[in-house]
């Protein structure tokens, strides 16, 4: 009867740790553990979104090497971060004047704001949680809350903004302020920390656009001159004209690497650039180069540092093997595409945040419900076998005294 005890009391256990073990495993899904963190230089190498294509957002299956159906969105979408569980797309619309958070899984809008100037540039600061968007028709930026579109607050540039990026510096830079917002004026990159102070100007008499800023201390910036210059984020100090090229897209860069990775669309070529070591020279550029068949507008590495994807004024996408330099496949989305992200696969649970707060709250209290059983159950288990040892052992002298 003991041995009988033991083994369902064993197999009860096992079977705590092995519902333990899925509701642990459900908890680490992509998006479960937190509201969206939004990202756009490059990412995970499961879908690309084309921002402007198909009839609104083209969409590409990179591991089915498939164009899906795209998201139908009104407003000339123009610029998108995606949250790094993949679960929502930020985009700027300036016909609209909004910025409108979507359900990537679904298509379905959450929520949007409004925002002045023909929003077209967005940046993401992931230190302060906040979502920075901006257009060409004014010298306001908005500071969003990107959990639900509110505006926090709106920072005053000295001119219209040309372009935006987030400095990932935390503390190490400058002073320990933290992050820094880069933006692009009309002759100068003024530089804010996350409440939206000025904390300095570094005059740029080319003409600031496109800013992108990899892990590191250099950031590189577009000009209206053509040119390509760098900025060291700490000294201020400019390398001034990396490259001379023609009317350029949206850059990005190979977090592996360091390559920056340039769209010139007047040469219809995709420019690589070596990056710079802050106290060496700066390398001849570029280090190599993709000729393409239309003028490209943006350009997405992913995170993994293996692929590429252009995207080209007549609505084609050019898939690239980054290590070995060459274009692999061309996808065919159709649109005008503007913007080019990728990243992961949107998780099945949760399209909306008050889904996905749910979500959450319901594995956290699964597992505390569970955790506190496992600790409770070997307690409850030991006591009650002693019981029935104790009992065993007293059946004989019963039964003697009987006798």
């Amino acid at each position: 009867m003991r041995m009988s005890f033991v083994g369902r009391g064993s197999a009860f256990l096992r079977s705590l740790s092995l519902l333990l073990l899925a509701v642990l495993s459900l908890a680490a899904l992509p998006g479960l553990a937190e509201l969206p963190t939004a990202r756009a230089d490059g990412g995970a190498p499961n879908l690309a979104y084309v921002v402007g294509g198909g009839n609104g957002i083209g969409v590409i299956d990179i591991v089915k090497q498939q164009v899906q159906p795209s998201i139908r969105l009104a407003g000339d979408p123009h610029m998108a971060y995606l949250s790094l569980d993949g679960r929502f797309l930020y985009v700027t619309q300036p016909t609209l004047g909004t910025v409108t958070m979507i359900a990537a899984r679904t298509g379905q809008v959450v929520c949007s704001a409004h925002v002045p100037g023909a929003p077209s540039f967005m940046a993401f600061d992931p230190g302060a949680n906040l979502l920075y968007a901006a257009g060409p028709e004014a010298s306001l930026i908005s500071v969003l809350n990107p959990a639900n579109c509110g505006l926090l607050r709106t920072i005053h540039a000295a001119s219209n903004v040309a372009g935006l990026a987030v400095a990932v510096v935390g503390s190490g830079i400058s002073g320990g302020t933290g992050n820094q917002l880069w933006v692009s004026e009309s002759q100068a990159l003024a530089v804010y920390n996350s409440s939206g102070q000025r904390l300095a100007t570094v005059a740029v008499p080319q003409g600031p656009l496109s800013i992108t800023i990899p892990l590191g201390s250099i950031a590189y910036v577009s000009t209206r001159q053509h040119t390509i210059i760098a900025v060291n984020l700490g000294t201020r100090e400019i390398y001034p004209t990396l490259f001379r090229g023609g009317d350029f897209g949206t850059m990005d860069y190979d977090a592996i690497t360091g390559d920056i990775y340039v769209p010139d669309k007047t040469s219809r070529q995709l420019a690589v650039l070596a990056p710079i070591v802050p106290g060496s020279p700066p390398p001849a550029e570029p280090d190599h180069s993709f000729t393409l068949s239309a003028a490209p507008q943006a350009v997405a590495i992913t995170s993994d540092g293996q692929f590429g994807f252009v995207a080209l004024a007549n609505g084609d996408v050019a898939m690239l093997d980054v290590p070995a330099r060459q274009i692999v496949k061309v996808f065919h989305v159709g649109g005008s595409p503007h913007f080019i992200i990728t990243g992961l696969y949107p998780p099945a649970l949760g399209t909306t945040p008050a889904t996905t707060e749910s979500s959450n709250r319901f594995i956290t209290v699964a597992l505390y419900t569970l955790t506190g059983l496992v600790i409770i159950a070997p307690i409850l288990f030991f006591w009650l076998r002693q019981r029935s040892g104790q009992g065993q052992r007293q059946q004989p002298k019963d039964e003697s005294r009987s006798g």
